[in-house]
């Protein structure tokens, strides 16, 4: 369990890091770590996304969502909930991301590829499997 902990404080770490890093090149760092933790959430709600596209695509299941829908705003409100107490709240972050500013650079290094690496993997699945949803014919399914 503390692997997990640990991994997605350095996810976080990563992300941090690089939208502060990006900011300061395009004129200055403000409200990084709301940044980093909105990446964070987008990244979570991709992931889902996903795989409810693989849920109808491979049941041939037609759904049709809305805000309003408690399987949309439930799972919305339980991932904003999670990262605002993992992340936000008593900014327990800030200690995670000193320790891992101490890491060798190589390690960091390595890090920040298998970072990119999860979150292009991250992408790339959702871009597929809403490739997977265009390639059936729905029509006869509602």
């Amino acid at each position: 369990m503390e692997f997990i902990k640990k991994s997605y404080y350095y996810f976080f770490y990563k992300i941090y890091r690089s939208i502060e890093y990006t900011s300061e090149l395009s004129g200055g760092s403000f409200l990084t770590s709301f940044k980093a933790g909105f990446v964070m959430i987008v990244l979570e709600i991709w992931v889902l996304m996903s795989l409810g596209a693989y849920y109808a695509t491979y049941t041939k299941t037609a759904v049709e969502l809305s805000i309003s829908m408690p399987i949309i705003y439930i799972p919305l409100l339980i991932i904003i909930g999670f990262n605002y107490f993992t992340l936000d709240y008593k900014d327990t972050w800030k200690g995670y991301n000193a320790e891992f500013d101490r890491l060798p650079k190589n390690k960091n290094r390595l890090g920040s590829w298998i970072v990119f690496g999860i979150v292009l993997l991250i992408i790339s699945n959702l871009v597929y499997s809403f490739y997977l949803m265009s390639q059936i014919d729905w029509s006869q399914y509602r």
